[in-house]
């Protein structure tokens, strides 16, 4: 019954995409010197253009998208100033059609199987992930159990799902992993479900990671953004509350109270990185707050996952001085970047975040380490597919598959320190 429920949402959901980016343009931009990338950083602040990605390192180029109004002053600001640009996608839009129509074909073939509620061939929604979550926790009741953890500002289910050994042992320490912060981060979520499917469904060939440990899973932190970015607009990022008439949601990832606003972040309510209207003002960040501060003492590593970058990141994000114990974050990070490129030959960037990118204040990871106390908190940002933050649907499985290597080896390291 739950399966035809979701068939008939999908079906009545094809048309809903509002905004079709048509025309809109991609481009990746090569900074050769240190002023082509501040050039680039000041025009990360023009609200007019979406960056993508503005790695502070000169070896990397910068991706970001322009509506088509404004392509040809970007264009011609570029060439003023002899910075070297490609076009990665002419336009934007034939490229989200055919990936809504390849995922929504994706999701058709699995309602119709007998399986379980989600898939790697394809991005499901909030829905199935939450369906799924309670079916793991009905298949193995000694081992899974899921919790409503509090309610989105759409009135939508937010659902923790705690994994364990099913020893009975209570108090063990936690490994807190959640995704889905920015909502068109869709592969974080993907990656979030592997590691719950490993944990969960392949017990017999990871139970080592969870003897000293239970893992605790949050694998949509933004539900209302992440149901936005499948039914109207493809790369919107933030929450959804409305903060005016016009400008709708925060940057959740900006929204934490630890030097929130400092840096990094914007006091313009319709820009991405909106840091809100104070700290904590979002339900979704406050139910993750109080889950952090709930596991203090037990709580040993928090992993929250995003894209895109291959990066693997740790504090501090609001300013680029290191904490006392930045080794042992280091020490953890390293281990899952080295297993990375030994399994599958892909590259991760290893450092603070702002020294790897640049500084932003009010993170979740910066909270989890710096308030709630987890000794290792480390931010995932997964790799590119597609143009960015849209891989294929045949790129799911090899990417979750490759992230999970990375994440076991970083579990292990924690094991052996804590």
């Amino acid at each position: 019954m739950l399966k035809l429920f979701a068939l008939v949402l999908l079906l009545s959901g094809v048309a809903l995409a509002a905004d079709n980016y048509d025309g809109f343009k991609i481009y990746d931009i090569k900074a050769r010197n240190a002023f082509e990338k501040q050039l680039l950083l000041r025009l990360s602040g023009n609200e007019e253009y979406d960056f993508f990605d503005l790695p502070r390192s000169l070896d990397a180029p910068s991706r970001v998208m322009v509506k088509p109004g404004d392509q040809e002053g970007f264009e011609h600001l570029l060439e003023k100033y002899n910075v070297d640009f490609s076009v990665v996608s002419e336009d934007f839009g034939v490229s989200l059609r055919q990936e809504r129509e390849d995922n929504q074909n994706q999701r058709l073939m699995n309602l119709r199987s007998a399986g379980r509620s989600i898939s790697f061939t394809a991005f499901h929604r909030h829905a199935e992930i939450n369906a799924y979550l309670d079916e793991l926790a009905a298949a193995y009741p000694s081992r899974v159990s899921v919790q409503v953890a509090g309610k989105s500002y759409e009135n939508r289910d937010i659902k923790t799902i705690t994994i364990t050994n099913g020893d009975g042992k209570t108090g063990k320490n936690v490994i807190f992993l959640d995704a889905g912060i920015h909502a068109r981060e869709w592969i974080a979520h993907a990656g979030a479900l592997y590691v719950i499917h490993q944990l969960a469904e392949n017990f017999a060939a990871n139970s080592e990671l969870l003897k000293n440990f239970d893992w605790v899973i949050l694998p949509v932190v933004n539900p209302d953004g992440y149901e936005y970015t499948h039914s109207s607009t493809r790369m919107w990022r933030k929450t959804r509350k409305p903060i005016s008439s016009s400008c709708y949601g925060t940057d959740a990832n900006r929204n934490f109270d630890f030097h929130w606003g400092e840096v990094g972040a914007s006091s313009y309510s319709c820009s991405d990185t909106f840091k809100g209207e104070t700290a904590f003002s979002e339900p979704e960040t406050q139910l993750l707050r109080d889950l952090l501060l709930d596991l203090t003492g037990r709580g040993k590593f928090y992993l929250t996952l995003h894209s895109y970058g291959n990066y693997l990141l740790y504090p501090w994000g609001w300013t680029s001085a290191l904490p006392s114990s930045w080794r042992d974050n280091d020490e953890v990070a390293q281990a899952g970047a080295d297993a990375i490129r030994s399994a599958t030959g892909t590259k991760y960037t290893v450092g603070s975040s702002t020294n790897v990118l640049y500084a932003a204040a009010g993170g979740s990871d910066d909270y989890a380490f710096g308030v709630a106390n987890f000794p290792v908190s480390i931010t995932m940002e997964l790799p590119a597919g597609g143009t960015g933050f849209n891989p294929t649907t045949s790129q799911i499985q090899s990417m979750v598959a490759e992230t999970w290597v990375g994440i076991k080896a970083m579990a292990q390291k924690v094991n052996e320190k804590y």
